[in-house]
């Protein structure tokens, strides 16, 4: 499963590649809002750091969308154009897909709507596991449920684990077989964090310590003690 961050943040988009874990960046108007910078600047800064970036329709009309579409497409090679999943979404999304496009239908809350977004070609779905946690339904049971009816349909379209809200949601996505998972930068950055791993760390720390200190005091010489 590839790890994606749900974010308009340079400093982290920046932090994941040098990680060496990063795959790519979802963003989306709200994200490039609190980042206080224009749209269309930020996601080419995005796209000469990392691949597979997804930018977002803010239009509603298939017409509209199709325009706005392939305005987004044209800012970079890397752009994913996320288009709503709505008949004026998926109508969009077809026709630019059809132009070559890689088209992230986003908004999917059912396995009904996952199958529409595979109809018209998209190159993945965003299923939004934490809205529907906030609803008292079971948004990872979406995603494997989704991951199942395409893999019994031969359906290529990737699915994509949005609305991560915690590290348990990172491991129960990859489990029910999603493609990718994208998440916020402290979900991501809380996945390196394990007890046993700080107290490991801190053990070798000390004992490199005393062994360096054992080895001087043999080196030193017997006059000097």
């Amino acid at each position: 499963m590839k790890l994606y961050l749900d974010t308009a943040e340079l400093s982290e988009v920046e932090s994941g590649v040098r990680w060496g874990i990063l795959d790519g960046v979802t963003t989306n108007p709200t994200l490039v809002m609190r980042a206080g910078k224009d749209h269309e600047e930020q996601i080419k800064k995005i796209c000469g750091i990392v691949g597979n970036v997804s930018a977002e329709c803010v239009t509603e009309s298939r017409d509209d969308l199709i325009a706005e579409g392939r305005r987004l497409a044209a800012w970079h090679k890397n752009v994913i154009v996320k288009v709503p999943l709505t008949p004026d979404g998926l109508g969009a999304g077809r026709v630019l897909a059809g132009e070559g496009v890689r088209i992230n239908v986003t908004l999917c809350f059912s396995v009904n709507q996952a199958l529409l977004a595979a109809a018209i070609g998209a190159w993945c779905v965003s299923p939004f596991v934490g809205r529907l946690d906030d609803i008292n339904e079971d948004g990872v049971g979406l995603v494997r449920d989704i991951v199942k009816a395409y893999r019994e349909t031969g359906v290529k379209t990737k699915v994509l684990s949005a609305s991560i809200r915690t590290p348990m949601h990172v491991t129960q996505s990859a489990h029910a077989g999603a493609d990718i998972a994208t998440m916020p930068f402290k979900v991501l950055e809380s996945m390196f964090k394990h007890p046993l791993t700080d107290k490991g760390l801190a053990a070798f720390a000390e004992d490199y310590k005393k062994g360096r200190a054992a080895l001087a005091a043999k080196k030193e010489p017997a006059a000097s003690r």
